[in-house]
């Protein structure tokens, strides 16, 4: 067989739902009884098994025509060791391509929808037929690709860990954070539920839920406040006439190579000892974010919603956040 390169191509992958029941039930028949019995639809996780192991199986002959080709399951990510002239092609959801990016530095990633009718796939804008000519146009060097900024999130212990998406600082359980927060300059005790950092890539998921929230929340308050002065100052029986309501929800995305990033806090609880000021901002080089924790246990800070991968952050950690110096490599 006549390969286009030498050069390997790593195909990342994820189990279904189904498979993922069957690990645990051991059985197919099993694992339906469970599904049947809680009243959901089984078929759906056929559709799924089938249309997912179909695309596995077309983007493996598809890839191994054109270069040497490894198969690896998403679990084997953070101890995987990548080579510097790998292609790495994802065949899943959009959050398997941000973690699998994130062990990666600078190689060229390719998110492929295996189910488009199932998943919109904002990072996966090729389809497994696509496969054969993205692939040559990468070897070939003519194909767009775009930068992506990651964070990193590094502790007074060297221990370090980086994010595609968002970085989670806080507690593991429903229990208040507390820590020291810094940044240009200023400082503050907090207590909260927790610190989002986010990417430029990121900023269209949790940040902007959060700025979403937090605009909804201010809108309501002002809004009812203003009604309450109209009905004081009023003449007793005419109704309080209000503007029309205003969507004041802040734009949260900004650009995938975007030289900073964005940090929030979540829930700040001012106090006699905690402050609630420096709750939003950015984050450079130049001006990085520094955590100290106050947490004696359930300290934790994990990326990209892998909450299994974490850093333990507890009293006496400091925590350094700032741009990463990889970036991530995204073809389009």
């Amino acid at each position: 067989m006549q390969r286009l390169t030498e050069n390997k191509i790593i195909l990342v992958t994820r189990p279904t739902r189904l498979a993922e029941l069957k690990r645990r039930f051991s059985t197919r028949s099993q694992a339906k009884f469970y599904i049947s019995h809680l009243g959901q639809d089984f078929s759906d996780y056929d559709r799924e098994e089938t249309e997912y192991g179909n695309s596995v199986q077309l983007a493996q002959q598809t890839l191994a025509a054109l270069s040497r080709v490894q198969t690896i399951d998403r679990s084997f990510l953070p101890n995987f060791s990548f080579g510097p002239k790998d292609i790495i092609v994802v065949l899943g959801q959009d959050g398997l391509v941000a973690n699998t990016v994130k062990y990666l530095d600078g190689q060229p990633v390719i998110g492929v929808n295996p189910d488009p009718a199932r998943w919109d796939g904002q990072l996966l804008p090729f389809q497994v037929h696509d496969l054969d000519k993205i692939i040559r146009e990468v070897f070939r060097g003519v194909r767009a690709k775009k930068s992506v900024t990651m964070a990193k999130a590094e502790l007074n212990t060297g221990e370090v860990l980086y994010a595609v998406n968002d970085i989670f600082i806080g507690p593991q359980t429903h229990v208040s954070a507390r820590y020291n927060i810094s940044i240009g300059g200023r400082s503050e005790n907090h207590s909260s539920s927790g610190i989002i950092v986010s990417t430029g890539i990121g900023s269209t998921g949790w940040l902007k839920s959060l700025l979403a929230g937090a605009s909804g929340i201010v809108q309501n308050v002002g809004t009812n406040a203003a009604r309450q002065v109209q009905q004081e100052l009023l003449p007793s029986g005419k109704p309080p006439r209000l503007k029309q309501r205003v969507n004041l929800a802040p734009r949260s995305e900004f650009p995938w190579d975007a030289n900073y990033l964005c940090f929030t806090v979540r829930e700040p609880f001012p106090s006699k000892t905690t402050s609630a000021s420096i709750v939003f901002g950015r984050i450079t080089q130049r001006e990085p974010l520094v955590i100290v924790s106050q947490m004696p246990e359930h300290g934790v800070i994990f990326s990209d919603g892998i909450e299994k991968d974490f850093l333990e952050f507890r009293s006496g950690s400091r925590a350094t956040i700032t741009i990463a110096e990889k970036h991530g490599c995204i073809v389009v």
